[in-house]
Order: C-alpha cells, then structure tokens, then sequence
C-alpha cells in the first residue's frame, strides 16, 4: 500500500486539469468551476496545467473521476461504478475469471489451451487428477470472498457521494439563503434613503446582521463540502489502486496456474510436447499492465480531478 500513499500524497498537491462529463454543468464561482452531479472541476478555460497521479502508467486513479451515461443513456454512472462492473463479472468465480481470460492478453493462451485439450483428449485423462487438485481446486478457492469484498467498497464510496450530494444541497440553500437576504437589505436601505417607509435604523442594522449571519452560513456550508468532496477523492486514489494491485494478482494467480497445467502436460506426456510449447510462449506473453491500458482506453470517464468549491 506505500504505493497507493505516495500516489495520494502526489493527489493532494496536484490540480485537476478538464472536464469531460456528459451530465449539464451548473457554474461557480465566476466561471472559475462548474459542478457536474455535485462533484466540483475546474473551469476548462482557466483550469492549470495538470500532471497525472501515475503519469507513467494507464492508472484507474487517473481517469474515473467523472461520471458518464450508461448503454441506454438515461442514467448516469459513476466512474468508480464501472470499474467496479469490470472487477465483478458473473456471479461465481469461475465465471468472472473466464470473462477476464477472453478479455485481456491471457486470451489466446487460453484459446491455444483449449485446442490443445480437444486435439488431445486422451492424454489429458492420464492426469486429470492432477489437474482437478494442483490447478482447478485452486482456481475455484481463489478469493472466494472477493465479490463481497467489492461490494464493500461499492457501499464505501456511494456514501460517500451520497454524503458529498448532500453537502452540495446545503450549499445551495445556503446560498439562496444569503441572496434573499441581501436583497432584503438592500430594499429596506432603499426606502429608507428615499423616505418610502418609516424603517428605523435599528431595523436595517437587524436586516444587515442577518445578511451577514448567512454569508457565515454560506461560508461554513462550502467549507464542509469540501471537506466531503476531499475524502471522497482520498478514497478513490485509495480504492481504485487497491483493485489494481488486486488485479495484477488475480492475472499472476491464473498465469501461474495456468503454467502448472502445462508442466503437468510436460510431466506425463514426454514425447509430445509441441502442442504445449505455444501455451508456454503465450504464458510468457501475460502483461496486466497493457490489459488495463487498452480497457482504460476505451472505457476511461475523465482524467479531471475535482477542485474545492469557491463562495
């Protein structure tokens, strides 16, 4: 997790750089930010020079900060939804792992490893046991916890957008609350000066007061959604590099079983072993790492990290 540390320390002092929501902006601050569902970015226009959490790598932290349309564009969906869609494939394990295997570089190992146990059925049966206890038990029992697990961390961080949603609304209220006062104000002050009404001056100072406990109310109001909005994105950094590190270790955990099965293929079959070589060299081909690049490339939200609210 020293890793995940750095990478939100590098959060914290970095600026996001431009938004890329689908969803109607609602501008702050004199063009200086917009909110798109509660979350607040930079303006594009005068949004600073931005520098990747993980520059030199295609990381989750880095491009699932906005929320996008779902496949019937209706409903929005959270980035950290849909990365949570690509860790929870099928509803049993051997399912999911399938999925991911013909979705990523194991694919044509296992495309190779297939043909060679239809090619070869009858050897296979002289070590079928082997295979049942050293690879398959394994495979079945690996992280057997795992999808409630993420279902954990789905709860974790929809409350937190939950309670960043809520945040907002007050602001909102506090800031209508503030305008309304002000132009409270403002009319008594006016009639007073041009003698339409018999205000006191005590009566404008109980208008002024209340003006100024709502900017207060304002103030405090922003301040505790930024607060909100800040653990909410301490979170994601945290979260989203924890299902990659997670994620390299499934793929090692399969690539290395799936490796047992070819030295079991070595072991009882010795003199024929052509149809296990291409296996062996597509094992040695595994990179997690580009998996995850062409999956963020086509299914990466935004790269625009949220901003603080301005009054």
């Amino acid at each position: 997790m020293l890793g995940s540390e750095c990478a939100l320390d590098d959060a914290i002092r970095f600026s996001p750089q431009t938004p890329g929501s689908p969803a109607a902006p609602r501008r702050q601050s004199k063009e200086s930010s917009l909110t798109i569902n509660c979350v607040t970015f930079p303006h594009p226009d005068i949004m600073p020079e931005q520098q990747l959490l993980k520059p030199s790598e295609w990381s989750y932290c880095d491009y699932f900060w906005a929320d996008k349309k779902d496949s019937q564009g209706n409903n929005t969906v959270s980035g950290f939804e849909i990365l949570l869609q690509k860790q929870l494939k099928g509803k049993q394990m051997q399912k999911e792992m399938a999925e991911f295997v013909r979705e990523s570089t194991l694919g044509e190992a296992w495309a190779q490893l297939k043909k060679s146990l239809a090619d070869e059925a009858e050897v296979h049966l002289k070590f079928s046991s082997k295979l049942q206890s050293e690879v398959e038990k394994p495979l079945l029992n690996f992280r057997e916890n795992f999808k409630k697990d993420m279902k954990k961390c789905d709860h974790h961080i929809a409350d937190l957008r939950k309670q960043l949603a809520s945040r907002y609304a007050a602001v909102e209220k506090a800031r209508k609350a503030l305008t309304e006062r002000q132009k409270d104000l403002e009319m008594k002050t006016q009639q007073l000066e041009v003698k339409l009404s018999n205000k006191t001056e005590e009566e404008i100072k109980k208008a002024r007061r209340k003006s100024t406990q709502a900017g207060d109310d304002l103030m405090r109001c922003v301040d505790l959604y930024n607060q909100a909005q800040s653990k909410w994105f301490e979170e994601m950094v945290t979260t989203t590099l924890e299902l990659e590190r997670l994620e390299v270790e499934r793929v090692e955990m399969i690539r290395q079983h799936l490796c047992q099965y070819t030295q079991l293929r070595h072991e009882t079959d010795m003199f024929n072993q052509s149809t296990v070589e291409l296996v062996d060299q597509l094992l040695r081909k595994v990179d997690p790492a580009k998996d995850r690049e062409l999956w963020v490339k086509e299914h990466k939200t935004g790269d625009i990290r949220p901003v603080d609210m301005e009054i």
